[in-house]
């Protein structure tokens, strides 16, 4: 089943016929909203927004794990996740996609980034941290809808809730990031680990901050007057994609813990083998 991520903005998603909204706990606490579940489109979807229903969560204070951890039980295999981003490079300009295929993680250890520790050791791989099929296809219906898409970018994820300095988009710039935002870290990292296919969708709202010319240096109050203007094109596209077939589950990430836990099962707490069951389906 396929699920989406609302962003800033996105608080839900009325192109989806509900027939339930899931109100569920998890092992990793409540996460950001109760779950819309029903149809938009060929498809059978879900429906989370991030940062709450009434935009109450900062990106350090959302609960990513149990996000993930609820789509997952809801039965979600693929994820397409909705944000806001800032633009690294002058050919991505503002009201266009952006689709990355890598992460650079530079938040500050504040988020609790993985569902294993506490007695339970694992190493997921994630040097190829997201879903090809997923980027391909919503690129591809991008470019059929004539919207202007970046596919095959690097995600710079930072702290927040600030905005960064001008050394800091230079630096992440010189790093090799094309955008930069604050809440695909660790989202994507958890999917992975959950064995979820995961794409983000990244509108690009500004240029940050490393331009010459400071008229081009962002504002919150511009980041959000763009984004709203950029919300129609995205829900159309997604309305677009969703007249078509999704693309095929990739095995190595639905198979994602088959070669990452370390820890005997004798060493697992009954606790622990029952959500370690619901990221393994």
């Amino acid at each position: 089943m396929l699920a989406i991520i609302g962003g800033t903005g996105i608080y839900s998603l009325d192109q989806i016929k509900a027939k339930e909204v899931i109100h569920v706990d998890t092992p990793f606490g409540a996460p950001s909203s109760a779950i819309k579940m029903g149809r938009w489109g060929k498809h059978e979807v879900l429906f989370l927004s991030r940062h709450g229903s009434g935009h109450q969560l900062l990106p350090h204070e959302i609960n990513y794990r149990a996000n993930i951890f609820a789509l997952k039980q809801a039965g979600a295999t693929q994820l397409i996740s909705l944000s806001a981003v800032g633009s690294l490079s002058r050919d991505i300009e503002p009201a266009h996609l952006a689709i990355a295929d890598q992460y650079f993680d530079w938040t500050r250890g504040r988020r609790r980034s993985t569902f294993f520790g506490d007695g339970i050791a694992a190493h997921v791989s994630t040097a190829q941290p997201v879903s090809s099929g997923l980027i391909h296809w919503i690129a591809s219906g991008a470019r059929q809808c004539g919207v202007p898409v970046h596919a095959g970018v690097t995600y710079a994820g930072v702290e927040g809730p600030r905005l960064g300095t001008r050394a800091e988009s230079l630096f992440l710039q010189q790093a090799g990031c094309h955008i930069v935002g604050m809440t695909n870290v660790p989202e994507a990292f958890l999917a992975r680990e959950a064995q979820i296919c995961y794409a983000s969708i990244g509108i690009v709202t500004d240029y940050d901050c490393w331009m010459e010319d400071a008229a081009m240096h962002v504002q919150a109050t511009e980041i959000f007057s763009l984004y709203r203007t950029s919300l129609e094109k995205t829900l159309a596209l997604l309305d677009h994609l969703m007249a078509s077939d999704l693309p095929a589950e990739e095995k190595e990430i639905r198979s994602a813990l088959s070669h990452a836990l370390l820890t005997a099962d004798n060493e697992i707490s009954p606790a622990q083998h029952a959500w370690l069951t619901e990221l393994r389906k």
